[in-house]
């Protein structure tokens, strides 16, 4: 993976904002724990690579799942998040599992990214500029807004999520695919782009390359 996206991600990604999505009620995995002997031998430094591989699945599994969890299963994670030293480096270890780990921490890489880049006016600017072209291109009908505002991005990163706690993989990796690539296309377009601009679509390219390596096969 690139370290860029992967180090720089925005903001407290399990504290992400969801523009004015509303998230409707839904069923979390039934008898769903993180095992908490797991998590502490991974904190003392004496778990062992399968027990480790494990960890990381589960803890892959809750993260779309937060705002559906009680508040002490998300807690669980805390002592995880500390030791390796936030969440961005929780991300980091992430990808280190193959599979649906390495998977979930490359999309929540890009949702942070997301989530920075709704607030962004020249960013924002330059997604208008596309949509004046194409207001509803391939792959996103149905899931941007009618207008492009604060909100267009991060209700994307909320559709991404909500597919992952869904347990769609596959529908979310497409989703997140084609947000990276119409994004790095209208940075790459845009007239008189800022340097925010061109960093936006250079991130993109890179999370689209990384996604897709990590994307799960039919």
């Amino acid at each position: 993976m690139h370290h860029k996206p992967l180090l720089t991600t925005a903001g407290e990604l399990l504290r992400r904002r969801h523009g004015g999505s509303t998230r409707a009620p839904r069923a979390t995995p039934e008898g769903f724990v993180l095992d908490n002997t797991k998590i502490a031998a991974f904190v003392a430094g004496t778990i062992g690579p399968e027990d480790e591989a494990v960890l990381a699945d589960e803890v892959a599994r809750l993260l779309p799942h937060h705002w559906d969890l009680p508040t002490k299963s998300v807690e669980a994670l805390t002592p995880l998040v500390d030791h390796l030293g936030g969440q961005p480096r929780l991300m980091a270890w992430l990808d280190r599992h193959p599979g649906l780990p390495r998977l979930t921490a490359r999309i929540y890489v890009l949702l942070g990214h997301l989530d920075h880049y709704s607030e962004d006016p020249a960013v924002l600017d330059a997604v208008r500029q596309a949509r004046s072209q194409n207001p509803y291109p391939t792959g996103l009908r149905g899931y941007l807004t009618p207008e492009t505002n604060d909100e267009t991005l991060g209700g994307l990163a909320f559709r991404i999520e909500e597919l992952l706690g869904d347990n769609r993989q596959q529908d979310a990796t497409a989703l997140a695919l084609t947000t990276a690539d119409w994004l790095r296309r209208a940075a790459q377009d845009a007239q008189d782009p800022t340097s925010e601009v061109r960093e936006m679509g250079e991130l993109m390219g890179h999370m689209h390359q990384d996604i897709g390596e990590a994307a799960p096969r039919p």
